[in-house]
């Protein structure tokens, strides 16, 4: 059996959509399989959409399982390509996207970039999650002065003198699994790009590597740079390998997150049956 898919990303951050009315028995040996980029399609993350009929604006539903066969709560980057998916079915330059950390809205810019909200990022020791008395900020943890904030995942925001000097793949995954994160942590390095902005390199629990680039990290270098009085910028310019993201604040204080997003191909792939016993 085979059912449809297609492909989209946002800043090289990359995603198999799957609608979720197509039967796959076990979406976590799919995403293991397929996020591979060697054996499989080759993504980030599989997001499986369903669109909810009688809203205005059109309403998706977005479940995201990443390449280790877990489900994740929130992704910026995914949430983007699922509003750029939904609005090329509905027509509509405004969606609502049900996330497994609450609804947001997306519009078009004219620009023609996917901007997203992405709620009330929070530095609470008990939301990240973070076994700490108090807000983390520029604590060292497995090597890394980190500072902790949930913004829809939770991130330990390292600022350094230059990305590019930092062995992430070494680096990180003593943050990522330290026994202090419950739920294991991004970690994300950003250093100043000399315009008012950052370059950003993430870490993401879940894919267990570094991404070509990570919407809510994103949201993290914005949001603590400012805390910490490392800009008063907005938006705030944060540049991952794979391109250029805005980061703004509304008058609430909710993040939104603006980018481009590109629909690459479409295919089919390969439903393997659940092994009887």
């Amino acid at each position: 059996m085979t059912v449809p898919f297609q492909k989209y990303h946002g800043t090289g951050n990359d995603f198999v959509i799957i609608h979720a009315d197509e039967a796959v028995p076990d979406r976590g040996a799919l995403a293991e399989r397929e996020c591979d980029r060697d054996d499989g399609v080759g993504a980030d993350g599989v997001l499986f959409l369903a669109l909810e009929e009688g809203f205005t604006p059109p309403r998706v539903v977005m479940t995201l399982v990443q390449p280790d066969g877990a489900t994740a709560p929130m992704c910026g980057n995914g949430a983007r390509c699922a509003a750029e998916w939904a609005m090329e079915r509905t027509g509509s330059d405004s969606v609502m996207i049900d996330t497994q950390a609450g609804t947001l809205r997306a519009d078009r810019s004219d620009a023609d970039d996917i901007v997203i909200e992405m709620g009330s990022p929070t530095f609470d020791p008990e939301k990240v999650p973070v076994e700490a008395d108090e807000q983390v900020f520029e604590t060292e943890i497995e090597g890394l002065e980190v500072t902790m904030v949930n913004t829809g995942v939770p991130h330990a925001v390292a600022f350094v003198d230059d990305v590019d000097e930092v062995d992430l793949g070494a680096a990180a995954p003593p943050v990522r699994h330290a026994d202090v994160f419950p739920r294991g942590t991004n970690v994300t390095v950003a250093s100043p790009d000399g315009d008012g902005g950052f370059f950003q390199r993430t870490y993401e629990r879940g894919v267990e590597g570094e991404t070509d680039s990570c919407g809510t990290g994103a949201v993290a270098i914005a949001v603590v740079a400012r805390r910490l009085g490392l800009t008063d910028a907005d938006p705030v310019r944060v540049r991952p390998p794979g391109g250029t993201l805005r980061v703004s604040f509304n008058e609430r204080g909710h993040a939104t997150l603006a980018g481009p997003v590109e629909h690459e191909f479409d295919g089919e792939m390969t439903i393997e049956s659940p092994t009887r016993t």
